[in-house]
């Protein structure tokens, strides 16, 4: 165990090449800080691959060609590179 309130310090040194958060807002406070446009969630324990966003819908900017396209495409090509790893 890593005390929870260094872990991500420590990650961001390359300590680490993952770090597993036990609560959904605990991991998404250090990620968003340390890299909010490439923040993504993958969901373990499920039958199938599940990455997503880490941000909100939007809505309110949906249709104007302001919302950013990184963070949906870092969850794709994770997504992709799984996929890949799980069918060699």
């Amino acid at each position: 165990p890593v005390p929870a309130d260094s872990v991500f310090h420590l990650g961001k040194q390359g300590r680490y090449d993952a770090i597993l958060s036990l609560y959904h807002d605990q991991g998404h406070i250090a990620c968003k800080t340390l890299d909010f446009e490439r923040s993504i969630t993958i969901t373990f324990g499920l039958p199938f691959m599940r990455s997503s966003v880490d941000h909100g819908t939007a809505f309110d900017i949906a249709g104007t060609g302001k919302a950013g396209t990184v963070s949906m495409l870092e969850s794709t090509l994770v997504a992709a590179r799984y996929w890949k790893m799980k069918h060699q």
